[in-house]
């Protein structure tokens, strides 16, 4: 019985090194070679200086910035989720129907004018870093406007960085907020 005891203790602490050391770090390492970006967060820089994530998502609120969805999280990578609230929640429709006056309002748009769903609705992450290429375009008036630059550039500018679907067919076309910003300051867009 001691014999069997003491060969069970060795092979769990023989698969806890091969699967919990050894697997752990190879696969590290392989995802390194293969997807350093990605392994390290996407990370973006501007002068040497991390200003955000590819990934995450960031809140951008003044009107010379185009603006991404709202967070359910307020944008805390830390704690990613839901809101969980269901279609027919007071809460979230009252949420979604000011969120949809602000949008109108922000961007001169009529009481009853469509707003894409993406900029009223989180995302179940509640830091997705992109909107629809609809959204987008919805705010290039606004951005051209408070920038002062022609809207037809803004919205070359955005066009340039629409993302298309993922081999073709999965997802929709897409913008990543932080990076059209980033071409804005830039003087990308004049």
């Amino acid at each position: 019985m001691i014999n069997e005891a003491l060969r069970a203790i060795r092979l769990t602490i023989v698969f806890a090194v091969v699967t919990g050391l050894v697997y752990s770090l190879a696969l590290t390492g392989a995802i390194q070679v293969v997807f350093p970006s990605q392994a390290n967060g996407s990370l973006v820089t501007k002068d040497g200086q991390v200003v955000g994530s590819q990934l995450i998502g960031q809140q951008f609120t003044s009107d010379k910035y185009f603006h991404g969805r709202f967070s359910a999280t307020s944008y805390a990578a830390d704690n990613s989720a839901g809101s969980n609230l269901g279609p027919n929640n007071k809460a979230l429709v009252d949420r979604a129907a000011s969120s949809a006056r602000t949008v109108r309002q922000e961007n001169g748009l009529g009481p009853n004018d469509p707003v894409p769903v993406d900029l009223v609705t989180a995302d179940f992450s509640g830091i997705d870093p992109d909107i629809s290429e609809a959204a987008a375009l919805l705010q290039v008036d606004r951005v051209a406007r408070v920038r002062g630059l022609d809207p037809a550039r803004v919205r070359d500018l955005v066009e340039k960085h629409v993302q298309g679907r993922i081999l073709w067919i999965f997802g929709e076309p897409h913008v990543n907020v932080l990076e059209v910003n980033m071409a804005l300051d830039a003087g990308e867009a004049g």
